[in-house]
């Protein structure tokens, strides 16, 4: 965790204080307003680098920046504890509605398979940290009409709990619903709970995976249902590229006796400013053994603003 500006201000200042006047006497005003100007940047690297080229250029000040470094990384590590704690604190004395975060999608889509058309889509995510839960909302809405006729009409909202057991193993509860009447059903519920693990959790790649048992109860268009147990698995990959350009994987396998079902989204995201950017997506969802009168495979572009909030 990275101390906010304020925090930054008061680093330098502390710095300042810190090395007794004799020594900053030594020190040559223009080095120590180029440390000084890298330690309110915010940015740890930058200062480490600033320090390492004043020791080049001033070799007999060494023992002087050996100090400030280290008085820099003793109160780097006393403001990012404070501010972690503080973090912690709110965190646990939140209401129901405190915490959230997520971001709402708008765009237009074009898919095959059992609808070719185009038409509109809407999604919205919220995730609520907490110390040990982490609670996923999510749904997304596809709509098209074409002369006064709906020619594509699927719905998904899903709930997912998570509660860390560890640094990175946590365990997992799913609550689904869809409905997409040109895929033959008027709905479909789906639950699971398992364990999940965050492969991978740097700042550039994230990975997390997650299986277990689940249950499906399927309501087709002509009246019938069918209920059955299978399991699930399913990824989560992010990759930054750059600042602005990211790219997303999600897959998810549901397998089951008879009908199992398995999806792929992959998307571009390109920021366009500090809350919006643009994604570009493709989704493939393969039913193994769909309803009468439908195909196998259907596929989804979209091309939607996101807004972060």
């Amino acid at each position: 965790m990275k101390p906010s500006a304020l925090a930054v201000g008061a680093l330098a200042l502390g710095l300042g204080i810190a090395i007794p006047a004799p020594a900053l006497a030594a020190l040559p005003e223009p080095v120590r307003a180029m440390i000084n100007a890298a330690i309110a940047t915010g940015d740890e690297e930058k200062v480490r680098t600033v320090i390492d080229l004043a020791r080049t250029t001033n070799p007999a000040d060494a023992a002087e920046l050996d100090a400030i470094e280290s008085n820099y990384a003793v109160t780097l590590a006393a403001l990012t504890e404070a501010e972690s704690a503080a973090q912690q604190e709110a965190i646990r004395t939140a209401g129901l509605f405190g915490n959230w975060t997520g971001q709402g999608e708008l765009g237009a889509f074009q898919s095959t398979g059992n609808a070719d058309n185009v038409g509109i889509t809407a999604g919205l995510g919220l995730v609520r940290e907490g110390i040990n839960w982490r609670h996923k909302l999510s749904g997304r809405a596809d709509y098209q009409e074409t002369e006064g006729v709906v020619t594509r009409e699927q719905y998904l909202a899903a709930y997912e709990p998570n509660y860390k057991l560890s640094e990175r193993l946590y365990a997992y509860g799913l609550a689904q619903y869809e409905r997409d009447a040109f895929q033959g059903f008027a709905a479909r519920y789906s639950a699971s709970g398992g364990l999940g693990y965050d492969v991978l959790t740097g700042d550039r790649m994230t990975l997390s995976v997650k299986a277990g048992p689940a249950w499906r109860r399927t309501e087709l268009v002509g009246g019938t249902s069918s209920s059955s147990f299978a399991g699930l698995a399913a990824a989560d990959f992010d990759w930054r590229l750059a600042e602005t350009i990211s790219l997303t994987q999600d897959a998810s396998a549901l397998v089951q006796s008879g009908s199992s079902t398995f999806i792929s989204d992959t998307g571009v995201v390109a920021k366009l400013s500090g809350k919006m950017s643009v994604r570009l997506s493709y989704t493939v969802e393969h039913d193994t053994a769909p309803p009468p009168g439908a195909v196998k495979t259907d596929t989804l572009s979209r091309v939607t603003l996101i807004y972060d909030f």
